[in-house]
């Protein structure tokens, strides 16, 4: 297995996220309990689905390094997501759960230390906010990681409702703000799970990725030199980082197949280089092939269906 510098900046970043979000998440715990603060408890509760989901995050990383196979072929880029789907419903599962809490603690409020609980929500700030910077760096394009940094990211926004919930508490003495602090982390957290479910899905459904514009790669094959038509194509993702495109491309002919060739070649370096499609598979057509056993009087007999001849 080839492990490249884009795979080790992420590791890395994983390992530092993961590593700061499960020691805290123990002084979150503590705090909570310790200070009746639901907020503390809420913020824990989907710091645990981060830790999950960050380990997730890290074995999917691993598996997708893995080469293809005899029955993987595409090799495992969709392990990563995989891992953004099963990371989407348990942001969804925590936000219902402190939701859930939240309604039940504005009816009966809870008393809490509020100095305690500002001092760990500031801490809870800056793990989240050095952790998320970490993932920021290597996050771009990577639906995994963008899981992964959407979980810290909220959490980091939670831990900032924590902060204001404690502060309200201290200046106008109110426990109610608590569990409408939990609130506010839960709309956080189901923002971000549909984002990545919603992201998650359309690469699993083979939608044509979000950055790819069809008609844009339709009209650049259709314009480039010796290009007559292009029909039947289709763009999908392999994975989160990855589009395929396949086409059916009519030449302008009569045409060597060894020069048809060089022209799909060419075709497919300027789908790399202008859209960033790198496995393209293209058919290529033309009227009159002078490889084609036909045309060459090889094989004299008339085609079944006039008009082009694939190759």
């Amino acid at each position: 297995m080839v492990i490249n510098t884009s795979f080790r900046a992420r590791r890395r970043s994983l390992l530092i996220a993961l590593g700061a979000n499960a020691a805290f998440l123990v002084v979150e715990l503590v705090g909570g309990f310790v200070f009746g603060s639901l907020a503390l408890i809420a913020d824990a509760a989907h710091l645990t689905s981060d830790v999950l989901a960050l380990g997730l995050a890290l074995g999917a990383l691993a598996l997708a390094q893995r080469p293809p196979t005899e029955r993987h072929t595409y090799g495992f880029d969709r392990a990563e997501v995989l891992a953004a789907q099963v990371n989407g419903v348990l942001l969804f599962a925590g936000a219902v759960a402190i939701v859930v809490e939240a309604v039940r603690r504005l009816g009966s409020p809870h008393h809490l230390d509020a100095t305690g609980v500002l001092v760990i929500g500031i801490a809870g700030v800056v793990v989240n906010v050095v952790s998320a910077l970490a993932l920021a760096r290597t996050a771009h394009g990577n639906l995994n990681m963008r899981a992964a940094l959407w979980h810290l990211t909220l959490d980091a926004l939670g831990s900032l409702a924590v902060v204001a919930s404690a502060v309200g508490a201290l200046i106008f003495g109110s426990d109610r703000l608590d569990p409408i602090a939990s609130l506010v982390i839960a709309a956080l957290v189901l923002i971000g799970a549909w984002s990545v479910l919603r992201d998650a899905a359309r690469v699993l459904l083979e939608a044509v990725p979000s950055d790819v514009d069809v008609a844009a790669v339709r009209s650049a094959l259709a314009h480039e030199p010796g290009v007559e038509a292009v029909h039947h194509m289709h763009v999908w993702s392999l994975g989160s980082e990855s589009s395929a495109l396949s086409a059916h491309v009519v030449l302008t002919g009569p045409l060597s197949l060894h020069d048809a060739q060089e022209r799909a070649t060419a075709l497919k370096a300027m789908l790399a280089d202008r859209f960033g499609i790198e496995h393209a598979t293209l058919e290529v057509e033309c009227h009159a092939c002078i490889d084609d056993p036909v045309h060459t009087g090889v094989i004299p007999v008339a085609p079944a269906h006039p008009g082009h001849h694939e190759h």
